[in-house]
């Protein structure tokens, strides 16, 4: 089965479709799905466009049009634990839609998505990775160490660390340091992006393998946007880095 490889943005895709043997291009619902090998492994890389309807959109063709099991995001979020940095990787071992929930009090709860706690309830709270495919991953990154990043981006001789754990999904870009504490606070999440959510949802629904892998561009607080345009380029690439280590062991 090909992997599918779904990025939201052109600096999460350029590394990544500069490296593919492409062989084909699909084009459906607007967007170009090219067909290829990459590090040895059949795989079809889209980029998708920023949000959850996007990725839900392009996760469901990759599966059921392309037969792509699993299906890894590769991409670059905003860090929400302060323990972290901008250049660290969070790969998540649960996907959680921070903005789906019941509205109370001028207050948002958050609740799984698709559920409502009145109508369908639910015990569950995101969506976690498959147990076998993160026990791979995690065994194939022993010993992987990225490169510093640049003296521009702030690295001063740090490697980025590769850390796995809850990523939160909205369709809003954080640029609040309240609502990066809270959602740190109340949620658990290390990382918060715009897509991953949804690719654990579709997946899941499926019944396939799902990876989401994220760079921090920024730390989700006040300076977020000018963070971003600093330096996602580069850390972009340690996500693809990381995505084209795992290709020919997954």
């Amino acid at each position: 089965m090909p992997v599918g490889i779904i990025c939201a943005i052109p600096q999460e895709l350029a590394e990544l479709e500069a490296a593919l043997d492409a062989e084909t291009i699909d084009r459906r619902a607007g967007l170009d799905f090219l067909q290829g090998r990459l590090e040895g492994r059949e795989v079809v890389l889209v980029g998708a466009g920023i949000g959850k309807v996007n990725t839900a959109m392009v996760t469901s063709l990759l599966i059921d049009r392309f037969g792509c099991d699993p299906v890894i995001f590769s991409g670059v979020a905003g860090g929400l634990d302060p323990a972290l940095g901008i250049g660290d990787v969070v790969i998540a071992d649960r996907t959680l839609q921070h903005d789906a929930g019941v509205i109370e009090g001028e207050r948002l709860t958050t609740y799984q998505a698709g559920h409502v706690p009145f109508f369908n309830p639910t015990e569950r709270l995101g969506h976690p990775v498959p147990e076998p495919l993160l026990r791979r991953v995690r065994e194939a990154l022993e010993g992987f160490v990225l490169p510093p990043l640049s003296t521009r981006a702030g690295g001063a001789g740090r490697r980025p660390r590769i850390v796995f754990g809850t990523i939160l999904s909205g369709d809003q870009y954080i640029h609040c340091e309240a609502t990066r504490e809270r959602l740190h606070r109340e949620l658990g999440g290390q990382a918060v992006e715009m897509e991953g959510g949804a690719l654990g949802q579709v997946c899941e629904a499926f019944g396939v393998g799902w990876l989401d892998i994220r760079a921090l561009s920024d730390l989700a607080g006040g300076t977020s946007r000018f963070d971003f345009a600093a330096f996602v380029e580069e850390v972009a690439a340690s996500s693809a880095a990381i995505l084209r280590h795992l290709l020919p062991r997954l």
